[in-house]
This record gives structure tokens, sequence and C-alpha cells, in this order.
């Protein structure tokens, strides 16, 4: 791995507390930091979040457990074509980035849960042996929601908005969760943990892990390695809120590795507004004379679009 200094100044650090608080000018100083930030890099780190600590470690310790199964009984609940259940190893192959062609599978292997979003859908998949893991995942899950939730508003005045602007476009959100295992790997030629690419959510929300492996690409094209900043989360902007704020807000190439020796768990959290809402381009974004840059489509296309391209279970059912 091509490892790059960093320290915690490359990567902002946004303190959450003021403005949680409900702290006099808290609300629109923290989003004047938060525009700053997803304007020049679209990576930050968030403290005084709110989220225990002891809940984060119990779920990267089920995450740990889940992978720490016998195959069999993983693949017994084997990933559906909307991401709910167990994804192999080298069950995805990173498509959608034009900054690393020709990836081979990523070198992981993935949990994911994922709520309807107000669609009645499939149910997700539990394992039958682990019976305290669903109730871990879904207590991990509420907390990442009502986090995200409670950023929204700072996002929609970042961007010039109302800061309940969002509020009715994401009160029924398309939300997910993955479990990851990367197990310890010797990278060849266009081989990764998880190859170059962008989220293709809102925001991506990923507790911090003990064991190093995430890179950042800088607006400069430098790949360098996200430091650890104890009980914080890295949050990211994705491709949706990418194209609703008409490139405004950037969404950060990133890919990951595990050269530990051991095994690394990540426990990213996907928030996309609700399956419905129409990503046109925002009123505040709008450039005068201009057509917006990307195409209006609803989350649930988007999302459609970006798990057929990625995911090779849902190629092969598209295919069918």
């Amino acid at each position: 791995m091509a490892a790059a200094a960093a320290n915690a100044s490359t990567i902002p650090v946004l303190d959450l507390g003021p403005y949680l608080a409900g702290a006099p000018g808290a609300l629109e100083a923290t989003a004047a930091q938060l525009r700053h930030i997803c304007e020049t890099i679209g990576f930050l780190f968030v403290v005084n979040h709110g989220v225990p600590a002891g809940l984060v470690a119990e779920t990267f310790e089920a995450a740990a457990r889940f992978h720490a199964l016998p195959l069999e009984e993983k693949l017994a609940v084997k990933v559906n074509p909307v991401l709910q259940g167990y994804m192999p190893l080298r069950g995805s192959t990173t498509r959608t980035s034009s900054l690393s062609t020709g990836n081979k599978p990523n070198e992981n292997e993935a949990f994911f849960i994922k709520r309807s979003g107000g669609d009645a859908g499939p149910e997700d998949r539990w394992p039958a042996s682990l019976p305290a893991f669903r109730e871990t995942a879904l207590r991990y899950y509420d907390a990442m929601d009502g986090l995200a939730q409670r950023m929204l508003p700072l996002y929609a005045t970042a961007l010039d908005l109302p800061a309940d602007y969002f509020a009715p476009l994401c009160d029924t959100p398309l939300t997910g969760l993955r479990l990851t295992h990367y197990p310890p790997a010797a990278y060849g030629a266009n081989e990764y943990g998880i190859a170059p690419h962008s989220d293709s959510s809102f925001i991506t929300l990923l507790a911090q892990n003990k064991v190093p492996g995430l890179q950042v690409r800088t607006p400069e094209g430098e790949w360098i390695d996200a430091p650890v900043v104890p009980d914080s989360f890295v949050v990211n902007t994705g491709d949706i809120l990418h194209r609703w704020s008409n490139g405004r807000f950037i969404s950060t190439p990133h890919r990951a590795f595990n050269t530990s020796g051991g095994p690394r768990y990540a426990i990213p959290y996907f928030f996309h507004p609700n399956p419905d809402t129409l990503i046109d381009c925002l009123p505040s974004c709008a450039v005068f004379g201009e057509a917006p840059r990307y195409e209006a489509m609803t989350t649930d296309q988007y999302m459609a679009w970006f798990r057929g391209q990625n995911y090779d279970h849902v190629r092969k059912a598209n295919a069918a």
C-alpha cells in the first residue's frame, strides 16, 4: 500500500457539540465550516456526535462474530438483489469509477442490512446462530439514522437552503449498513480491499477503525491515509448529494486495503433520501444561463443503476 503522510488537519475535524446542544449561532457557524469542507475535500471527521462509544465497539464485535461463522452458515443468508444479506469474498467489482479501470474483484466480504425506505420490500436476513447479532446491528442502525437526520439541517444551511429543506425529502430514507471484513492480503495489480470509488449516498458515516486501511484522494490527486481520530466518525459526501448540489459539494474518491496481517472490519452506514425523491439541481445550486450538470432521476433509479454496475449477483440477475 502506497502510504502518504497525513494528519488530522489534512482531513478536517468538525465539532458537532455546540450545534447538537442548541448553542446560539452554532447552526450557522457549523454549517459554514461544513460548506467549506464539502466544497474543497468532501471528507471530514465529526466529534461530539452523541453516539455512545460502547455501541460502536459492540457493533465491531458483532461484525467479527458474524464473519467468523462457517461459510455455509453465512451462505444461508446470501445477499439478495436489493443488497440484504451476506456477500461472499470477491462478490463485488468496482466499475463506476473512472480513476481505476480493469479492477479485479474486491478483496472483502460483507453483510448488508437495508431499511426499505417506506417500501414494504423483502425482510432483512439474519444468521440463525447469532440471536444477539440482530439486536446489536439494529441498535447501531437506529443510532446512525438519528445522527444523519440531526445533520440534515447543517447540510441544508450549508447549501443556502432553509434548515428544514431536506426533512420531507428524507423522512423515509433509503439507508443501509454494511458490516465488512477485509482479510489480510497481498495485493497485485488492480487489486484492492475495495477499489477507488465514490459512494452512492447523500452522506456516509464511517465509525473509526483501529486497524488503518482507508485512503482518501485529495483534489490534487494525492492518496492520503485517513488518520485515527478517537471517538469520531468519518463523514463523506456521496454521489447523490454531489448531483443534487450540481457538483458544488465534492464526492471524493477513496479506497481501502488491509496489509495489517490480521482481520480488518468496517461498518459504514449509507444515508440516501426517500426512494421517490427526485435528485434534480437544488434551487440554490443552479447557475444562471446554464443547464444542470446532471440528469434528474429519483433515488431509487440511481441506486438501481449503481447496484447493477458494481455487484456481480445483481448483474447476473439483471441479465437473466
